[in-house]
């Protein structure tokens, strides 16, 4: 009995350091943040540098950009994914402002040069600070879309519910971020080891605005069953645009015409 006793303490202790080390370092594989200083000069040069200040004492560098179209008196809130940093951004930006739309481009804590690190609490009092700043240069809530790109899209939808905007858009969303680490670790406890939740679907039931919610068909990161299912939970009126042969992060779910017709679209609807 001894024996086997200590067999089975050792193959625990096998098991109890990688799982404490997931533990620990989860958020390595969640976050995945371009951590250079960006200069929207190369990229936006309409964009003006503006600084977020966020509850808990951080100041965010993020990017406001005026319109260069016909403005339309709507302005789009990206709430963007979880690699990269604004830079990306900038060419969905590039088109909105096209089309007359105010785009402020944040960056979360730990992502283009901006202190802190992020987790779920951190991304969620960074969109805060965003709209704030937004509010507080006299943006009323029903001329305020949330544009929210996959890890973003569960961001926008949490502040979404806490203080709605005119308008909705979710692109690439997942029911929550347990259901899409399931898939891509399946032989580990993800539910069980999740610090991180980002629950989408539990949470856009509760959201009465206008919501536009666009996929890909051919997506490998967020199945389309996934944002499908995220549509038939939501809680007011919906639209689906399922963009045919786009996977994740191909460039028809970045700045692509059906992407941006979307946005234009709910627009419509809050005039």
């Amino acid at each position: 009995m001894g024996t086997v006793l200590s067999a089975g303490l050792v193959m625990l202790g096998a098991l109890a350091a990688p799982l404490t080390a997931l533990w620990l370092l989860q958020r390595r594989l969640i976050y995945f943040p371009d951590t250079a200083i960006p200069s929207p000069a190369s990229v936006l040069p309409t964009a003006q540098e503006v600084t977020l200040p966020t509850e808990d004492g951080l100041a965010l560098g993020a990017w406001h950009v005026a319109p260069t179209g016909t403005s339309c008196g709507v302005t789009v809130l990206v709430l963007p994914g979880n690699g990269g940093s604004r830079v990306l951004r900038a060419p969905l930006a590039r088109r909105l402002a096209a089309k007359g739309f105010a785009v402020l481009l944040l960056d979360y804590r730990g992502y283009g040069g901006n202190p802190g690190s992020p987790s779920e609490n951190g991304l969620i009092t960074d969109a805060r600070a965003a709209r704030a700043y937004l509010v507080d240069h006299g943006i009323t809530p029903d001329r305020l879309v949330y544009f929210g790109e996959s890890l973003g899209a569960a961001v926008a939808t949490r502040l979404a519910a806490e203080q709605p905007p005119g308008g909705l858009v979710l692109r690439s969303p997942f029911t929550d971020l347990a259901a899409v680490g399931a898939l891509h670790y399946p032989l580990l406890p993800v539910r069980l080891l999740l610090r991180d939740r980002f629950q989408v679907t539990k949470l856009i039931s509760q959201i009465r605005v206008p919501t536009a919610i666009v996929y890909g068909s051919a997506d490998t990161i967020v199945p389309p069953g996934q944002s499908a299912a995220v549509a038939a939970a939501a809680g007011g009126p919906v639209h689906v645009i399922e963009v045919v042969g786009a996977d994740h992060n191909d460039a028809a779910l970045l700045e692509g015409n059906e992407l941006v017709a979307a946005v234009v679209d709910l627009a419509r609807l809050l005039t």
